[in-house]
């Protein structure tokens, strides 16, 4: 049991630390604007020399952000619970860490892809028509890859775990090989 929630750990980890890089830098799209090449991110856009600080509120960033910062939330809380799930410490023994860490990493996968999911949506439509030459730039794929690091720590955290459990009580074997 143990081994799958480290493996779910280090997915979570390397998960929550793409999903800080993502939603911290500024290269989420590439487009081309008077014959330069400009990006932007969630908090600022850059042109050559210079980069300036988003002043527009507008929805499908706010929302971005917003389900970017409860990923990165979700994904950390569920990281302090799992490394709890190796500390035998007697007033946490009636709670199943590992379940709560395992939903916490799916909530987390489930924000940071409503995130990816309005940001796509809304700059495929926008940009799509008003840019000839745009693309999503480094950013925004590392997004995409912490959702499915995020996916996997969930997979390996609970269910995986979950089944190996299922499985030993339906064959009846005495004794914890899974960890002390």
């Amino acid at each position: 049991m143990y081994s799958f929630m480290g493996g779910g750990l280090f997915c979570a980890g390397v998960g929550n630390i793409l999903l800080i890089v993502s939603t911290a830098t500024d290269y989420w799209m590439q487009y081309r604007h008077s014959s330069n090449y400009v990006h932007q991110g969630l908090w600022r856009y850059c042109v050559p020399g210079k980069c300036m600080t988003h002043t527009d509120s507008i929805a499908y960033w706010d929302a971005t952000r917003a389900f970017m910062i409860l990923s990165l939330l979700a994904c950390f809380i569920g990281i302090v619970i799992g490394v709890m799930a190796f500390i035998h410490y007697s007033s946490f023994d009636g709670f199943d860490k590992t379940f709560a860490a395992g939903i916490l990493f799916f909530i987390s996968c489930f924000f940071v892809l409503l995130a990816m999911a309005v940001y796509t949506g809304v700059t495929v439509n926008y940009y799509g028509k008003r840019y000839g030459s745009w693309r999503f730039s480094w950013s925004y794929i590392i997004g995409w890859v912490a959702v499915v690091l995020t996916f996997f720590s969930g997979m390996c955290s609970y269910l995986i775990t979950s089944l190996f459990t299922l499985i030993l009580q339906i064959l009846n074997i005495e004794g914890n090989y899974f960890g002390p």
